[in-house]
């Protein structure tokens, strides 16, 4: 096994992953910037080493920094987590170049599944049903051309994009090329890919994604499903599993087309495909994550699998532990992200210190979080406090579990998504479960109302 791994990465999952470690008897090395002095993960790592100034660009995106730490320090491996370098074919090269391994997918599946557009056609060879588009990179006039064919709304969507940006809905064709122009800017800033590529919008999706674990001897199996429609401008705020909205037959083909796209394109690591589901139970894949994902914990709750110890067993070359029959579906589990932003005030990011928190606990209660009481939350970052895990034997103890922990978590010093989430919990249409992705949109829509009303 590794004798020394460096974590690529910051906040809860750099500190997930020396947990991790710490259980395998590896040793850690923890990179920080400038601003995360006082982090976590750099005090629970085995050594820890500043890498540059607060901009990501100058830290945790220096990939000679990363290596060159890596190399230094002794070890014999790296762990990219999920952001930052992760889903960077060029970064995972130079890795082995170095003689070191990137715990993650081959970085020529990784580059072919990273691309949108390259993946979609993938899948279609693979047999797996797509949403109509272009199915590659187009130019603004043949994305023109193509928008008009497969009819209004579409999306335009950077090749290389992910976490919601790089994202345009054109409604109308008057508005096709300005925001094709937008697309392509987010996508040249967010990724440093201009391609883009243009998809058919489907309305009022649920948005169901596939976990699997594939390791390098074309052994593969699912985790079951994970439903991750709450969300806000293509950001998720909270995730169940299992979907209890969809049936048993879609489940199966989500699972089946999960296993037979990871066989097509020869995947081995842990990863996530993610699909589209209309209101006929019509499936569309959307995109693979070849990485570990932040909502990856739901899954472990309801399989009790380790993911991030499984990958880096995979990495190491050991074979899966698991067969498919191997994997049981143990009961229900929900994940509220916790950010500090203002959610009456357009959800603005709210950096301080964190005077005082006091985190829920119990059976079936699981925080995964790199803050405490006195740590600043820097504005260089994502605004993520914690992620709020619960798990129980049905659909309903987890909602009262969350309600629960919700209630008794306390944050003092920012402005947090706290409430916002015990309301959702309690909303009618959340408590029968048949959400799709419009939902967090009327319910805000419900919710400023109610703010000004106070106010």
């Amino acid at each position: 096994m590794f004798k020394k791994i460096l974590i690529a990465n910051r906040g809860e999952i750099a500190v997930r992953i020396i947990r991790a470690c710490k259980e395998m008897g590896i040793q850690t090395v923890a990179i920080y910037s400038k601003a995360d002095t006082e982090a976590l993960h750099k005090q629970l790592a085995t050594e820890a080493y500043c890498i540059g100034n607060a901009p990501s660009s100058e830290s945790y995106l220096n990939i000679d920094q990363v290596i060159s730490t890596a190399l230094l320090s002794g070890c014999d491996a790296i762990h990219p987590g999920f952001g930052f370098l992760s889903e960077n074919p060029a970064f995972a090269r130079m890795v082995e170049k170095c003689g070191l391994t990137f715990i993650g997918p081959n970085p020529d599946v990784m580059e072919k599944m990273g691309n949108k557009a390259e993946a979609i056609n993938s899948m279609r060879k693979a047999g797996v049903p797509t949403v109509p588009g272009s199915y590659k990179a187009v130019t603004k006039e043949e994305g023109r051309k193509i928008a008009s064919e497969i009819g209004f709304p579409v999306l335009i969507k950077a090749s290389m994009g992910g976490g919601g940006k790089g994202i345009k809905r054109v409604n109308r064709i008057d508005d096709f090329d300005y925001l094709y122009d937008e697309a392509r800017e987010e996508a040249i800033k967010f990724f440093a890919n201009d391609e883009i590529y243009i998809e058919k919008f489907i309305e009022n999706p649920k948005h169901i994604e596939v976990q699997v674990m594939c390791d390098k001897f074309g052994n593969v199996v699912h985790l079951f499903e994970r439903n991750c429609s709450m969300q806000r401008r293509n950001q998720k705020m909270l995730e169940e599993a299992p979907c209890q909205s969809i049936s048993k037959d879609l489940k199966e083909k989500l699972y089946d087309s999960a296993i037979k796209a990871c066989k097509f394109v020869g995947y081995d690591s842990v990863g996530t495909l993610e699909f589209l589901v209309d209101k006929n139970e019509n499936y569309y894949f959307i995109e693979m994550n070849t990485r570990i994902q932040v909502e990856h914990s739901v899954t472990e709750a309801i399989t009790n699998v380790d993911i991030v110890k499984n990958m880096i067993k995979i990495a190491y070359g050991l074979k899966l532990p698991y067969k498919q029959e191997d994997i049981k579906l143990l009961g229900c589990a929900m994940e509220c992200r916790i950010t500090a932003e203002d959610p009456a005030n357009d959800f603005r990011p709210n950096p301080g210190k964190i005077t005082f928190m006091h985190v829920p606990g119990g059976m079936g209660v699981r925080i995964d979080s790199s803050v405490y009481t006195g740590y600043s939350i820097s504005p260089y970052y994502d605004s993520m406090i914690l992620k709020l895990i619960v798990f129980g034997q049905s659909r309903l103890e987890c909602i009262r579990k969350m309600r629960a922990s919700l209630e008794e978590l306390i944050i003092e010093g920012v402005t947090t998504t706290t409430e916002l989430h015990y309301v959702i919990l309690h909303h009618p249409t959340f408590i029968l479960g048949n959400y799709d992705t419009s939902f967090v949109q009327e319910f805000l829509k419900e919710f400023d109302e109610n703010v000004k009303r106070v106010r």
